[in-house]
């Protein structure tokens, strides 16, 4: 049974955040609101839970296109290559916001990521998001609780995400209704910007 916790966007309390950062370091799995579509999470440095990601969306790890959350463009340099001027400039434009930016891997990635060129980065416009990405220190580990296929109400309303998920999860956040429109994606790993996937987010700033 998933533990349902409420939070306040505009205040996110510290007590709820820390005793859902207990969650994760125990290899926890949480539903938590971003600035998109409501996204299935864990700490990137458990393995088995990244494992147990991947069995839910009936993928192989390795070959994942989970995104990796982060609080800011500080610990960038963990995950990906070093990147030139005009990158780090659409970079600090456009986060926090409702962008996936694909960016080339690091030799620091962790374990189950090691064989990838690239990785797709989040830093999501969203307080319940940041709190935690801050209070765990280092990236969720992430993707979408949203079907591709459908436009389903589950994605958008937490009452609905627990019925769901309840036997799959250990936390759903409640931090209001969520969006049903994806993030942007945009890939930054050659010389000019491509974008992958329009979702959420202006194009403009390209």
């Amino acid at each position: 049974m998933a533990e349902f916790i409420k939070i306040y966007p505009e205040n996110p309390n510290p007590k709820a955040i820390q005793r859902i950062i207990k969650v994760l370091k125990n290899g926890g799995l949480i539903i938590y609101p971003t600035d998109t579509v409501y996204g299935l999470g864990c700490d990137i440095t458990n393995i088995k839970a990244l494992e147990k990601i991947a069995r839910i969306k009936g993928v192989k790890l390795e070959k994942s296109n989970f995104s990796f959350v982060c609080e800011d463009l500080s610990n960038l340099s963990d995950y990906v290559k070093q990147i030139d001027t005009t990158t780090f400039k659409i970079l600090k434009r456009a986060l926090p916001g409702p962008y996936t930016f694909i960016l080339p891997g690091s030799k620091n990635l962790p374990n189950p990521f090691k064989k990838r060129k690239t990785v797709g980065i989040r830093v999501p416009d969203n307080s319940i998001a940041l709190a935690l990405v801050s209070a765990l220190g280092n990236p969720i580990v992430s993707t979408s609780i949203r079907d591709d296929d459908d436009v389903l109400e589950y994605t958008t309303d937490p009452e609905l995400i627990i019925e769901k998920w309840d036997k799959l999860v250990d936390v759903v956040i409640d931090g209001g209704y969520g969006d049903n429109e994806a993030s942007t994606i945009v890939d930054l790993s050659e010389d000019e910007p491509i974008i992958v996937r329009e979702g959420k987010g202006s194009l403009e700033i390209f």
